[in-house]
């Protein structure tokens, strides 16, 4: 079953360039290990040692992100979406911008 895997800006240089992969599984931890076989420089960015995703990635499902599904184990569906999101630290000064829910998906699905 074909999955896509939207990548983040900051990770395509380790995939190639591309903003979306195309991988096989059942599950967003079998897609995602399949992504990490074709481009292993994604996957040492992705993973920590004992398989589990890096705190800073959040994978999304539809809208809702992997830990509160299943985690890696979360099923995905042939021709599935899985959204990768890098998490950002930031600020300027005294003031700092915070998001809501609704923003932050109005955000990541307007184009």
């Amino acid at each position: 079953m074909a999955v896509s895997v939207v990548i983040p800006t900051t990770l395509r240089v380790f995939a190639g360039g591309a903003s979306e992969l195309e991988a096989e599984g059942a599950t967003v931890g079998e897609v995602l290990v399949a992504i990490e076989k074709e481009y292993p420089e994604v996957g040492n960015v992705m993973f920590e040692e004992d398989g589990q995703l890096r705190p800073f990635i959040n994978a999304f499902v539809g809208d809702s992100h992997i830990n509160d599904l299943g985690g890696l184990d979360t099923p995905v569906s042939d021709g599935g979406e899985i959204v990768l999101i890098p998490a950002i630290a930031g600020g300027g000064g005294a003031t700092e911008s915070v998001l809501s829910e609704d923003t932050l998906t109005e955000a990541l699905t307007n184009d």
